[in-house]
């Protein structure tokens, strides 16, 4: 028994309860300001693009699962933030590490952290094999309201290419194969991308629903 009479068993749990309170108060930590952002991916015809509202107290880990879902990546390779000069990722221990830029951890750095009020657009890059670039254009910082204060999506167009199809060049190539019936790799790709895929698709409830879905 402890001095409030609980055993110890019953101490342990009002102090792992206080403890997952004091976490979550932690992470809902009220925004000072909220983003919108539009995400588009670069050199991609037509353009597949996103506009998002997402909140200054997100991490940039956290701000690429958001980004990703948004996307429709799927969390299956590594990433970067380029943002004013300063490279942010998942830290990575390789044998070419000297030769590239330092690697600030995005854990670490918030969105309010790196973009504060002046940061008008930054780069934001998944799977360094496949290299989807996408620029990142701040289009307004807003005070928190009711409606805004967690990450959402609130338009787009178009679909995200499938994961590993070789870049953009791959991409084009998957889907001339999948317009032509007769083109002799129309059965292997209807096969590799689980049949038919509409470029133009894009629906903002789905969207939202894989961004709820997070662990944030």
């Amino acid at each position: 028994m402890d001095k409030t009479g609980l055993s110890a068993d019953a101490a342990q749990l009002v102090r792992c309860a206080r403890m997952n309170a004091t976490k979550k108060t932690a992470r809902r930590a009220k925004p000072e300001r909220i983003y919108q952002l539009r995400i588009s991916l670069d050199e991609a015809e037509p353009s597949v693009w996103r506009r998002l509202w997402v909140p200054d107290t997100l991490t940039l880990a956290k701000l690429d699962r958001v980004l990703q879902a948004a996307m429709g990546w799927t969390n299956s390779h590594l990433h970067d933030f380029a943002i004013e000069g300063r490279s942010y990722g998942v830290p990575r221990e390789d044998e070419f590490l000297d030769e590239l830029p330092p690697l600030l951890d995005d854990r670490k750095h918030t969105v309010a952290d790196v973009l504060g009020t002046t940061v008008q657009r930054f780069s934001y890059l998944y799977d360094f094999g496949d290299h989807w670039q996408h620029t990142v254009v701040v289009e307004q910082v807003m005070l928190p309201n009711e409606l805004n204060t967690w990450p959402l999506c609130l338009e787009g167009r178009n679909a995200c290419p499938p994961e590993d199809v070789g870049g953009l060049g791959g991409y084009e190539e998957f889907l001339q194969a999948l317009r032509d019936p007769t083109h002799e790799e129309h059965e292997a790709m209807w096969r590799w991308g689980g049949g038919p895929f509409d470029p133009a698709g894009f629906d903002v409830n789905a969207t939202n629903a894989a961004i709820r879905a997070l662990k944030l």
